[in-house]
């Protein structure tokens, strides 16, 4: 099976390693130079750099002949424009995006992408399973009382692995409600140490999201 995945974060990245460890034929599409460098140096002829938003890239790394693509940029107009163009010119058989804001959700759908994977959804559904229903605050009321859930992936140069959540300065009221780590989310616990690859999901006021990204990546 011949594989497309365009966004080389660390979902696109472990996404490619598995898919190639299965034994399939897979492509890594990353538009930022810099990061497309390291993947290359690392995954060799798997990865490339290249816009997968662009007709051109798309035509030469073989979209007309994937049998499945995925978009797993962290912008959901990039991954949603991905999943619309190897439908509509590429005739793709089945394309999959990932979804930032689980309110995008039923515009994927409406629009014809066959299967949207959205982690603050998997993380809310998890923690269902964990406590009673009716104390799990829904989403709609998170906007409303002007909080967000912040997905940040820890790569090399983030200063938190190694740490314990406990020891990670957050803004007040900041909580960390889930880590995804090898594609398997768990509920963190304060002696959690935390490691590169790590995607960690936090509960924060939208203005202090800035400082919560700084404390987790040294940058807003």
């Amino acid at each position: 099976m011949y594989c497309i995945i365009v966004g080389g974060g660390n979902v696109g990245y472990y996404l490619t390693k598995d898919l190639a460890a299965a034994g399939h034929e897979v492509l890594l599409l990353e538009k930022s130079r810099g990061r497309a460098a390291q993947l290359i140096e690392e995954l060799g002829d798997m990865a490339l750099q290249g816009d997968g938003c662009e007709v051109r890239v798309m035509e030469e790394v073989g979209f007309a002949r994937a049998d499945v693509i995925v978009a797993v940029t962290g912008e959901d107009e990039d991954n949603l424009v991905v999943c619309q163009m190897a439908k509509r010119r590429f005739a793709a058989s089945r394309t999959i995006a990932r979804v930032n804001s689980p309110l995008n959700e039923p515009l994927f759908a409406k629009l014809g992408i066959d299967t949207t994977v959205s982690s603050t959804r998997i993380i809310f559904n998890l923690i269902e399973q964990e406590i009673e229903s009716d104390q799990v605050v829904p989403l709609a009321a998170l906007s409303k009382g002007n909080l967000e859930i912040v997905q940040i992936e820890l790569s090399k140069q983030s200063p938190v692995p190694g740490k314990l959540i406990s020891d990670v300065h957050m803004p007040t009221g900041a909580h960390i409600i889930a880590v995804i780590r090898e594609n398997v989310a768990v509920l963190p616990s304060p002696d959690m140490a935390l490691i590169i690859g790590d995607t960690v999901l936090a509960l924060v006021a939208a203005d202090k999201e800035g400082e919560l990204r700084q404390s987790f990546t040294g940058s807003y």
